[in-house]
């Protein structure tokens, strides 16, 4: 029996994590759950999965959630940064699931990674922000790390098996979004409900807009290579509409080998959780001859700059990661509060990248303070309205 810590419950990734908990309940007990604001949903998952103890964002939502639960049918609830310390490093905890969005996640991974958890990474912000700090900690404290996007699960299973100086390409596969076939002189026309529609993949609003700017494929690029140990230089993004080839590995012998399953993240999540072993799920097969076939194309660089920012972040390292994802974070949020259009979410990450000093090798309170800085720049050019 693995014992879970579920940070980041309420969200799509936390959803999906607790739909294979509920289909393996003599493999898998949760003893903890964080979710920042859905309350509702928090309690009717605490009234199912009897947590041990619950997280949430503030005090105003602890006392809302015990409202919630009643009398007589309350874990412990901790609230804040000390309530989210405390879930990841639960002592009842083997692993804890890093669901969480944005530069949140960091604390928690780094707390959990302290204790000596193994951990389930599904916020890739962690390593884009700290990704040299988080994977030293990683291995001073003999923590395994296993991804949970679908595309570095993919890379993790394929690279299984093989020596790790045999690879030489990962093919980081994207979907291209819901503006893939659109021309760019209409992308001034893209409103909040287009950006949300994504064709494939049902997932939260923020990773849905970082799917449409293609931005989501850009964190991916720079954890790809703190989590495989590669340079930048060896990854290349396809465009791959259909999402059956999650993601592909290329070894020095010219051998390409890809992991392929229909576009639904439980695949990904219950492999880390049972992780070397599998569990059955009802998710299927893809249906090859219904489909036909299989296609891949080169991401519009001219339509989407987000890979060009990444490319430069990973070349560059040190603290302009996380500037470019504080950037993106506040660009995103003010786009979803529809206070800009979309193309300015690019022109906010350009500028705020081009105006920051650059640390070369940032401590934690350098990283903080990068953080802060870029989401402060991008606030004031979000008030100017461009």
């Amino acid at each position: 029996m693995k014992t879970l810590s579920i940070l980041g419950a309420t969200g799509s990734i936390g959803t999906s994590a607790l739909n294979i908990v509920g289909m393996h309940p003599d493999r898998f007990d949760v003893q903890v759950l964080a979710g920042a604001t859905n309350m509702p949903l928090l309690a009717e998952q605490v009234q199912r999965f009897k947590p041990r103890m619950v997280a949430v964002l503030d005090r105003d939502r602890a006392d809302a959630l015990r409202r919630l639960l009643g009398q007589g049918n309350c874990p412990e609830i901790l609230w804040g940064t000390s309530g989210y310390t405390a879930a990841a490093q639960w002592e009842g905890a083997d692993m804890v699931l890093l669901a969480m969005v944005g530069a949140a996640g960091l604390g928690p991974a780094l707390a959990a990674i302290e204790a000596k958890k193994q951990i389930a990474l599904a916020n890739k912000e962690t390593l884009v922000m700290a990704g040299d700090l988080v994977m030293a900690a990683a291995a001073e404290n003999g923590v395994d790390i296993l991804p949970v996007d679908s595309e570095h699960s993919a890379i993790f299973q394929c690279i299984r098996g093989n020596r790790r100086k045999d690879l030489t390409r990962i093919f980081l596969t994207a979907s291209g979004g819901p503006f893939r076939t659109r021309p760019k002189e209409a992308f001034q026309n893209i409103s909040l409900a287009d950006a949300l529609n994504h064709p494939t993949w049902a997932m939260g609003d923020k990773i849905s807009i970082d799917s449409a700017t293609l931005m989501n494929k850009g964190l991916e690029v720079v954890e790809a290579v703190h989590l495989f140990g590669i340079t930048h230089e060896q990854i290349q993004v396809l465009v791959h509409p259909q999402s059956i080839v999650h993601s592909m590995v290329g070894f020095r012998d010219g051998a390409v080998m890809a992991q392929m399953g229909v576009p639904d993240m439980m695949g990904a999540i219950a492999y880390a959780f049972s992780f070397p072993s599998r569990v059955p799920l009802d998710t299927g097969f893809p249906d090859f001859a219904a489909m036909g076939s299989l296609t891949f194309e080169a991401p519009d660089a001219d339509k989407f700059p987000s890979l060009a920012f990444a490319y430069e972040a990973c070349q560059i390292r040190g603290s302009l990661p996380a500037v470019m994802n504080a950037a993106n974070e506040v660009a995103v949020a003010a786009f979803l509060k529809e206070k800009i259009r979309f193309l300015d979410i690019f022109h906010i990450i350009e500028q705020v990248m081009g105006q920051h000093r650059c640390i070369d090798k940032p401590d934690l309170s350098g990283i903080i303070e990068a953080d802060k800085q870029a989401r402060e720049t991008a606030q004031r050019l979000i008030g100017k309205k461009f």
